[in-house]
């Protein structure tokens, strides 16, 4: 049912975010009443959506958990938490099972067989796919009618999450905002259990593959009120978004790479094959830096799929060539022209096993949380599956919670007077252009020490000119702070970071990264953490 954004009343779970980890976390926590927030109608705005890869699950005879979680390992440049690991690859059988109960739509093989393929750094073909490259919108779509016809959950739509509301030391609900009506006062919704699910970073960046819902709010929100952060600093730029000028861009799966489609530059040249054993299949953060260095000298960057697919383009990848096409490229005979876009960010809210945040009363799940599962580098194909198993452990958590009457008695809404004058202005846009110009200059593929400095005294100007006045460029700013000043701290390359002034990685380095609220205030007061 839709809530009537009239009569909010105070709620025992809150759900921030209609995404896979979102939808994942509602309807589990059923039967028990939830509300699920989103700021946009169900089914838009979310990076699932646009997923054209597949989930990675070991269900294959040549396959094991224990091998995908070693496979996860090695892409995480060694960091990401093998407990973590071994349970998400564990759970994946499981989530496929219920997505097929609830009529998801897996590609098969002529025999009936769940059909699997190869992406980059997987040691065997262990991908699902769902109608070829649509396997996001696949999801979806079983996902929006199964919460549809739940009727434990009440949906509010076209709501934004602008400040988490805490109460000593607890987290007991939110501030929103009608996205639809961003001078509209502010509405406060308390709640025993806040989940954030409100997805990735994309929009802080000039080129992404997500969509502009995706800008870094939910961490933002989890920094002010004093959540612990984890791995801030590890962002994985997709190295083949299509270069056709528009922003997000279309993505060209890496689907096409395992099925051997080749990158080359204007002269034909494979530059892939000197820079790693496995070519086009390396692991995304050094495609992406090959790809940035012919870029950054002058040449342009194609993907080859003439050879690879040809003509059978449109039935297997039909997302990728409506996109091509539309783009009056015929990628069946046509070069694809492709460049590094931001695409995923492995750092966010530190949570554990259950989703639980270092705030009582907060949970994360999905892009916005920092599980340890990705480490410094996501492996293809993980985030859809991180995604599904956290926001189902979540969900539990919290189910535990209301099974045993524990949540806390709420203060009350008047109480509280939120922080943010508006959610949006009218000089929101061109602020909003600086912020991706910073961030893309200094904080993108290539890093240095001087561009970090540069870039976190250009959002403290950024930031002044603000005032401190719209919830959205406010919350975006202190997140592309918070990832420079992150990005700062680590003197080394490793996974989807790279410094330039440190190439190399550090053994002593060689962990996750955790960020305390208070000590970042101290060190860094543009990442103002949790002012």
């Amino acid at each position: 049912m839709r809530m009537d954004h009239t009569a909010f009343k105070d709620a025992h779970a809150v759900v921030v975010g209609g995404g896979v980890a979102g939808l994942t976390a509602a309807l589990k926590l059923a039967p028990h009443p939830v509300i699920l927030l989103m700021n946009t109608p169900l089914g838009e705005g979310a990076a699932t959506l646009w997923a054209q890869g597949g989930i990675a699950a070991a269900i294959g005879k040549d396959d094991s958990p224990r091998q995908h979680g070693e496979d996860t390992i090695l892409a995480s440049a060694g960091i990401a938490d093998p407990d973590i690991v071994a349970l998400a690859t564990r759970d994946a059988l499981p989530r496929i099972q219920e997505l097929i109960a609830l009529g998801a739509e897996f590609d098969r093989t002529p025999m009936g067989e769940l059909a699997v393929g190869r992406e980059a750094a997987h040691s065997v073909n262990r991908i699902l796919h769902i109608h070829g490259d649509g396997t996001g919108a696949g999801l979806m779509r079983v996902l929006i009618e199964a919460v549809r016809n739940c009727p434990s959950i009440t949906l509010a739509e076209n709501f934004a999450a602008e400040e988490l509301l805490v109460s000593r030391g607890r987290v007991c609900g939110l501030s929103i905002r009608r996205t639809d009506a961003p001078d509209a006062p502010p509405l406060v919704l308390t709640a025993g259990a806040v989940v954030l699910a409100t997805g990735g970073i994309g929009a802080l960046y000039a080129l992404t593959t997500n969509p502009p819902q995706c800008a870094g709010e939910g961490l933002a929100m989890a920094a002010s009120a004093g959540a612990r952060l984890a791995d801030l600093e590890f962002v994985q730029f997709h190295p083949t978004a299509m270069d056709i000028g528009r922003n997000p861009a279309p993505l060209a799966t890496e689907a096409l790479r395992g099925e051997g489609a080749v990158l080359v530059n204007e002269m034909r040249e494979r530059f892939m094959l000197p820079v790693h054993a496995a070519g086009e299949l390396a692991p995304r953060d050094i495609a992406a830096r090959a790809i940035w260095r012919q870029l950054r000298d002058g040449h342009k960057v194609y993907l080859d799929c003439r050879a690879a697919i040809g003509k059978a383009f449109p039935a297997r990848f039909p997302t990728v060539y409506a996109l091509a096409m539309a783009a009056g490229i015929d990628p069946s005979r046509d070069l694809i022209p492709v460049a590094p876009a931001e695409h995923y960010h492995m750092g966010g809210i530190a949570t554990d096993c259950n989703g639980r945040s270092s705030l009582p009363g907060l949970w994360a799940c999905g892009e916005v949380a920092a599980t340890g599962l990705h480490g410094a580098n996501r492996l293809a194909s993980n985030s859809l599956l991180e995604g599904m198993v956290f926001g189902a452990r979540a969900a539990a958590d919290i189910a535990g919670l209301y099974q045993k009457g524990g949540f806390p008695s709420l203060p009350a809404a008047a109480e509280f007077t939120p922080r943010w004058r508006s959610h949006d202005g009218p000089e929101s846009a061109a602020w909003l252009v600086q912020l991706r110009d910073i961030m893309s200059r200094h904080a993108g593929v290539v890093r240095s020490e001087a561009g970090l400095r540069e870039a976190l005294a250009e959002l403290e100007e950024l930031d002044r000119k603000t005032g401190n006045r719209y919830a959205r460029i406010g919350n975006m700013i202190h997140a592309a702070s918070l990832i420079c000043a992150a990005a700062l701290q680590r003197r080394e390359s490793r996974g989807g970071h790279f410094r330039e002034d440190y190439p190399e990685e550090n053994p002593a380095l060689r962990k996750r990264s955790f960020f305390s609220p208070e000590r970042e205030a101290a060190d860094f007061p543009m990442a103002r953490s949790f002012a």
